[in-house]
């Protein structure tokens, strides 16, 4: 029996968008029908090249192809012509284009197999990007709407609300992004026996813009008598001045989620997300997610369910001070982030339909 052949192209090979990329390569690993290649490039500070051999089966096929974040003419033909190149070896049957620079370049260069069905996933589209001028955000929109309106493709939405951006531009599809529920809630432990003595506030994730840690520094010094903990590491460290605040640097995967299962709440002070991994985790993991009301973010959060969305730092801290002074409504929130988890969350259970899409029965 022929093998569909699924070609990943993505730009960003970093954070959110790689363990997405991660996640369907090992899923796929397993359907004897699907045969995997990606293309990527590494040109981001953050791409770690000595993860690739542990999160990537060996039947995966890697391929570097340089691609660049910012729009440069010359560069982006150069990549276009050399994706191209390895889309007429491997003859796909399917490519799926990963972030917007991908979406654009991707389709073009998508030309060099003309049978190859196209999806794409914006992962956070860039024309809802907050550390760009409304100049820069009418530009991405208009290259999203024309490189769509010419090249097609349909869209694999990651999150409700980018779903509802996506069917604005063309034909989309909904798959969530998801975790294996079952491994991250193996790394829950029992609070009765944990040290943490410690009212603890915390997030997980790369300390840059994107994430804001200059609204997590202003709640933290708004209040100081609460543990505030940043897991992770970036450009924007220093923003972190607080002195209730503990910042750990890079963790391995497995620590960083025991270190979540510390905090009693989970918070989340980002400008925009796509559907962001680290909040889904936390939900498993049973947290009361407090997060900034912004695409991504109120994808996960049903406020008052399972956690509070906020328009403020006032919202910020009457959100944390409701669970700080209320025990019976913290365990409330943290039993429906388990439920909202499992129900709209299951990394395999979502797969099932990209799955359906892969082989064309959707």
């Amino acid at each position: 029996m022929k093998k569909i052949k699924v070609l990943h192209i993505s730009e960003t090979f970093a954070a959110g968008v790689y363990t997405y990329i991660k996640d369907i390569c090992q899923y796929f690993d397993s359907v004897s029908e699907i045969e995997s290649f990606v293309i990527y490039s590494g040109k981001r500070k953050d791409t770690d090249i000595d993860k690739f051999e542990i999160d990537f089966p060996k039947s995966i096929r890697l391929i570097e192809v340089n691609m660049n974040r910012e729009i440069s003419p010359i560069k982006d033909l150069i990549s276009t012509i050399l994706l191209a190149k390895e889309i007429r070896k491997i003859k796909p049957d399917v490519i799926h284009l990963h972030s917007s620079k991908s979406g654009v370049i991707g389709k073009i260069a998508a030309k060099a197999c003309p049978t190859a069905k196209i999806y794409y996933t914006p992962n956070g589209y860039s024309f809802l990007r907050e550390d760009i001028s409304n100049f820069k955000k009418n530009m991405f929109l208009i290259i999203e709407k024309t490189i769509t309106k010419v090249f097609g493709g349909i869209t694999i939405a990651c999150g409700d609300t980018e779903y509802e951006y996506a069917k604005k531009i063309n034909k989309a599809i909904l798959v969530r992004n998801g975790v294996k529920i079952n491994d991250v809630y193996k790394l829950k432990h029992d609070e009765k026996n944990s040290n943490k003595k410690i009212f603890t506030v915390g997030t997980m994730g790369r300390i840059s813009s994107q994430k804001n840690p200059f609204l997590f520094n202003e709640i933290a010094l708004l209040m100081p008598f609460i543990n505030f903990v940043w897991i992770g590491d970036g450009e924007l460290k220093d923003t972190l001045s607080a002195k209730n605040i503990t910042v750990t640097g890079w963790m391995k995967r497995e620590n960083a989620l025991r270190g979540v299962n510390d905090f009693d709440v989970y918070l989340q002070t980002s400008l925009w997300e796509g559907l962001p991994f680290t909040i889904i985790e936390a939900m498993v993991l049973e947290k009361t997610i407090i997060a900034n009301n912004v695409i991504g973010n109120k994808d996960a959060v049903e406020h008052g369910y399972n956690g509070f969305l906020c328009n403020s730092v006032e919202d910020f801290i009457k959100g944390i001070k409701a669970v700080y002074n209320n025990e019976s409504l913290k365990k409330q929130l943290e039993v429906n982030s388990g439920i909202r988890a499992n129900m709209l969350f299951d990394r395999d259970k979502n797969f099932k339909i990209l799955e359906q899409i892969y082989k064309g029965e959707y």
